[in-house]
């Protein structure tokens, strides 16, 4: 905790540095990191038309208007393709997006998540990031969630889904930069990049699902045959045992269901198993595709 006073810290740079536009950059920085709310700064000129900087008020000086700005932060380490390490110890989840996972503990890596993390760090490892959250500020695991822009104005989430190496994955109400999101995606199937040309990520047919290739994020394809209503939950079922399912208190993000009955979709996410039934949870229509 920072307690030094405004006075203090004024005192130990000449006057004469405050007469260039370098001190008067870093009298703002000092006044923002370590002067109590209620300080003023003071602009005044002097018979030879020389700018001088000072926190006493005189007879001819006048209050500089002081804005906060944007916040950057440095990034120390990158965990994977879609989470990284700032300087101050906070974990941020980049949002919107899901890139393949790299080896941890008795997980191998997935097709994809190597080269999504060697360009994240390209990118940014040791660099300056500013941060745009959204609705939710935090996940489960306390990590923060948000959009990641360099300091030079590049999207970095979008960038990674527009490279191929990441796909969009919404968790309402975080729905920001969607549009952003969805048309990097498009524009990256398109031209089968990344991820979109690697076999590990083809379509695969509902009736097809096993349990040795049900793991991880899946493009399923299937006809509805019916949809089932529980008390938490709407059941789309592309097969007895496969079927998606949709928390009800996220309907008013989807249009009619109903009338989905006897359309070939294709869903995307991860799919949970019991014993041989299948299930895959959708949270945003953006990951079903009219086929």
């Amino acid at each position: 905790m920072i307690n030094i006073k405004c006075t203090a810290l004024f005192r130990e740079l000449p006057e004469r540095h405050y007469t260039n536009r370098i001190a008067k950059l870093l009298l703002i920085l000092v006044s923002l990191s370590a002067c109590p709310a209620h300080a003023e700064i003071y602009e005044w000129r002097d018979e030879q038309g020389q700018v001088h900087f000072s926190d006493k008020k005189t007879e001819r000086a006048r209050p500089v208007e002081i804005s906060p700005g944007i916040a950057f932060y440095h990034v120390t380490k990158v965990f994977d393709g879609d989470t990284i390490l700032l300087v101050d110890g906070r974990k941020v989840r980049l949002l919107g997006i899901n890139t393949p996972e790299i080896a941890h503990r008795n997980q191998e890596a997935e097709a994809g998540g190597i080269a999504a993390k060697n360009w994240l760090t390209a990118q940014l490892l040791n660099k300056r990031i500013r941060l745009v959250m959204d609705v939710e500020s935090h996940d489960a695991y306390d990590r923060v969630l948000a959009h990641v822009f360099t300091d030079d104005h590049r999207h970095i989430n979008a960038e990674l889904v527009e490279q191929g190496f990441a796909a969009v994955v919404i968790h309402p109400p975080n729905l920001e930069f969607l549009d952003t999101l969805l048309a990097a995606q498009e524009k990256a199937e398109k031209s089968r990049l990344g991820i979109w040309r690697l076999p590990e990520y083809e379509v695969k047919a509902a009736d097809a699902l096993n349990r040795a290739n049900y793991r991880g994020w899946q493009r399923l394809q299937g006809q509805i045959e019916s949809i089932r209503w529980s008390k938490k939950y709407v059941y789309v079922n592309l097969t007895p045992q496969v079927d998606l399912r949709i928390e009800r208190k996220q309907l008013g993000l989807f249009s009619d269901l109903a009338g989905l009955r006897g359309k070939t979709i294709e869903a995307r996410g991860w799919i949970n198993r019991r014993k041989d039934h299948y299930s895959m949870l959708v949270r945003h229509p953006s990951s079903i595709r009219m086929e």
